[in-house]
């Protein structure tokens, strides 16, 4: 199995056509064709259907996937390391993951701090919720990431950075303040747009209301924060997380949020790292600027209701 071979066959399943791909390769087409029919007769079936409008990846294609991306990655970063050593500097390709609600305050002065300590590192930034970021850094597509608290794994060791505190979050036009708290029995009066299970604030929201014997009135969910946020601004319900998810929106009015009490609901924020492989020094570099860059935000007063739990 030769590395051109997953690079032709990974361009083809991401783009699902030869000609697409063989552009983004630089290649001529009969070259893309020929690598993929090779990659074929050496697993010993079909990786692709040609369908009319495209390239259509089999079952066992689909299975490939991972194995190629994760070979393919291995190899970029055995690159990277070893040139870096060759040369004395710290350099290698990192894989960090962030939590969208995290990701904006995070990866413009992550990439910065980066750039100027340690120009020789690569940083990929993968976003996710905590769910897939664990399994990703099982499978060993991420390095380090930051993850709730409340996902915990044999295979991760974590250490504590944030504990937040949730928010009411609602539309402009709502009578939520900052400095009016609002009891989670009274959010039963109102619509309510959650996270969909197993999010970690779901799984929060609905403990706490199971203690408070609080029956909440659901009228969307969504694995996804933009159309949360999207429901909440077109008048669907309220909904609940830390402030730091919509902080620019707080900021300029267009949703307002008051804390929760009785009870007060908080999520922390973990740094997690594998523990079954070494992290490399690059890795390491790149994690030391994470924290640094999260702990700024906190002392400049950019990640509300945020506290540090870190050394």
């Amino acid at each position: 199995m030769d590395i051109k071979h997953l690079h032709a066959f990974l361009m083809v399943a991401e783009t699902g056509n030869v000609t697409r791909a063989a552009d983004m390769l630089h290649l001529v087409q009969p070259a893309v064709s020929r690598q993929i029919r090779l990659l074929e007769d050496d697993v010993g079936t079909a990786l692709f259907e040609r369908q009319r409008h495209g390239m259509v990846l089999t079952d066992a294609g689909k299975a490939l996937v991972g194995y190629a991306r994760r070979v393919v990655l291995e190899l970029d970063r055995a690159r990277m390391e070893i040139s870096g050593a060759a040369t004395g500097s710290v350099s290698g390709l990192v894989t960090l993951g962030l939590l969208p609600s995290t990701v904006d305050l995070l990866s413009s002065p992550l990439v910065a701090a980066i750039a100027d300590a340690h120009p020789g590192i690569r940083l990929r930034i993968a976003v996710g919720y905590a769910g897939t970021l664990l399994q990703w850094l099982q499978s060993g597509e991420v390095d380090a990431a930051l993850l709730y608290g409340a996902e915990r794994s044999s295979e991760i060791e974590s250490t504590p950075l944030i504990e937040e505190a949730l928010w009411v979050i609602g539309p402009p036009d709502s009578a939520l303040s900052p400095d009016r708290p609002v009891a989670l029995a009274e959010l039963s009066r109102h619509r309510m747009v959650l996270p969909s299970a197993p999010h970690g604030i779901r799984t929060l929201v609905e403990h706490a209301s199971a203690v408070a014997k609080v029956d909440l009135n659901l009228s969307a969910e969504t694995n996804d924060l933009s159309v949360q946020r999207s429901l909440v601004l077109c008048g669907h319900g309220l909904t609940i997380l830390p402030p730091i998810a919509v902080a620019e929106d707080l900021r300029n009015h267009k949703l307002k949020g008051a804390p929760l009490t009785e009870p007060g609901i908080s999520r922390s924020i973990v740094l997690a790292l594998p523990m079954h492989r070494p992290t490399a020094r690059h890795v390491r570099c790149a994690v030391d600027l994470l924290l640094r860059e999260t702990h700024n935000a906190i002392n400049a007063g950019a990640w509300p209701e945020g506290r540090w739990l870190g050394s």
